[in-house]
């Protein structure tokens, strides 16, 4: 068949036309480059974003305090949220609501892409803005000559935020606060320099940058989380003796009062988990703990090779797991004191006992060595080998016969399987104390029964335990000379004592 010349062009142009749609589908256009690169941010620009996180309740403030600071010149302003606020309220033009929590039909949400400049304020429910105060706040923060000041704060409402040190602890995972001595800003001898804020709102105004670098930049309560994460980080906060006005609301309902009261407490403790926090030492000598009741399940998994995960993670026993042991470890000694039963503190107890008076701080369990022939004195363990079961006591805690071999388990309760061991041993030819079940332990040896005759005494977890008579002696013959004098984990193979000093 012969083409003419045009039908050749014709099939030209097709052709070509057909190349070009194909090229323009494999090379993305400036707009898909955009979603399909959502890291690519614009450089930020001078000004501030204000962001609402903290709401609580159906009767917060959140779209009256949105359009108050948007209609701030200059202002861009978001409003932070797991989920849309609910009741669903009308927030006004410009305003932006940032979805925190993650969906599995969306993108991960990335609240930096959102934010377009320098400073970025953190802004509490009700507060509304005053003349020129996030000027200042920013001011204040480019202005000061303390290179430790990456937050500058400032009250809302009448009250002033009371200015805290704050110490994290994350190998202890405890934070502690104390009343801030006086520390004036070179600029302003009203402005504080604290470790963190309590007892008022206050609005936080940080470089951008500075605060995307946190690892949860958005958590809530905001306060406390910032305060948190600045604290590990050596930074402070400059708090203004300025003021933002807050918003006057009619007297709140007790319920509604209540069920905002439930709500920051349970986002308190979140944020404690979170951040790994057990144990809130306060200014007032309070303490506040978080884990390890009853009820709970203890801290930490099944231990394998003598090493707790958490030790793996450079921290030591949670605290709240400690006070457990030593309220299980006192109340089983007292059981078998009573009981008229000859026991002594065994192995890494006995030398915490030693050294520090208490549960070695990366210990996970008690030990206790007992005379065989003694065991049915006590009521719970001959309960235990009369049945074969495990009996709980009046108290609620737990006595079995351990699965591992012929020695016995008192936990902290059924749930919560924090434990003492006792360890059964009895006398050989030689005076030699043995016993039925070794699990391979360093400090698993034999040793003369002279150390138990007469038995000794040692200040152990705030009271006096039975002990070996020469206690040196014993724990070196267990764990080798200078025991006592130099800490080590169990298993150095896996991590050493040295590299968590």
């Amino acid at each position: 068949m012969r083409i003419t010349p045009c039908q050749a062009a014709l099939a030209a142009a097709i052709t070509l036309n057909l190349l070009l749609l194909l090229f323009s589908r494999l090379l993305p256009s400036s707009s898909s480059s955009r979603s399909c690169h959502p890291r690519a941010v614009p450089k930020a620009v001078p000004g501030v974003t204000v962001i609402l996180r903290d709401f609580h309740g159906p009767d917060h403030d959140v779209a009256a305090t949105a359009r108050s600071f948007s209609s701030l010149p200059g202002v861009a302003v978001l409003v932070a949220a797991e989920v849309s606020p609910y009741p669903p309220v009308s927030l006004p033009a410009g305003v932006a609501l940032l979805s925190l929590r993650p969906q599995p039909h969306r993108a991960p949400p990335r609240p930096e892409a959102a934010v377009r400049t320098q400073h970025v304020a953190l802004v509490p429910d009700g507060a509304r803005p005053a003349p020129g105060l996030l000027r200042r706040m920013r001011d204040a923060l480019e202005a000061t000559s303390d290179v430790t000041v990456k937050v500058v704060a400032a009250a809302v409402g009448r009250r002033r935020p009371r200015c805290l040190s704050l110490e994290v602890d994350i190998k202890a995972w405890t934070v502690r606060y104390g009343h801030q001595s006086d520390q004036s800003d070179r600029n302003d001898h009203k402005s504080d320099r604290c470790g963190a804020l309590d007892g008022a709102p206050a609005v936080l105004l940080l470089r951008t940058r500075d605060l995307f670098s946190l690892p949860f930049p958005l958590s809530s309560p905001v306060v406390t989380s910032v305060s948190l994460q600045a604290a590990t980080r050596g930074w402070r906060l400059l708090l203004l003796p300025d003021s933002f006005p807050s918003s006057p609301r009619p007297p709140r309902s007790p319920h509604s009062l209540w069920k905002t009261q439930n709500l920051m407490e349970k986002q308190h403790r979140e944020l404690m988990e979170k951040f790994g926090v057990k144990l809130e030492l306060l200014p007032d000598g309070l303490q506040r703990w978080h884990g390890c009741t009853k009820d709970t399940p203890r801290c930490f998994g099944t231990i394998h090779a003598q090493t707790p995960e958490y030790l793996l993670e450079g921290r030591w026993t949670p605290p709240c797991c400690l006070r457990a042991l030593r309220i299980t470890a006192l109340h089983v000694l007292a059981e078998l004191e009573s009981a008229g039963i000859r026991y002594w503190l065994e192995g890494g107890s006995l030398l915490g006992a030693v050294r520090l008076g208490d549960i070695i701080p990366w210990d996970y369990d008690v030990d206790v060595g007992l005379y065989r022939e003694d065991v049915p004195k006590c009521r719970w363990l001959a309960a235990v080998l009369r049945s074969g079961r495990p009996v709980e006591d009046p108290q609620g805690f737990f006595w079995e016969k351990a699965a591992e071999g012929e020695f016995f388990r008192v936990h902290f309760s059924g749930t919560n399987r924090l434990h003492v061991d006792l360890w059964p041993f009895y006398p050989r030819d030689g005076g030699v104390m043995t016993k039925d079940t070794w699990l391979g332990h360093r400090q698993d040896v034999e040793f003369p029964e002279r150390f138990l005759v007469p038995l000794g005494s040692v200040a152990f977890a705030g009271a006096v335990a039975k002990a070996p008579n020469d206690p040196r002696a014993f724990l070196e013959l267990k764990f080798g000379r200078g025991a006592i004098e130099s800490p080590e984990y169990p298993n150095p193979a896996l991590r050493r004592w040295q590299q968590d000093r």
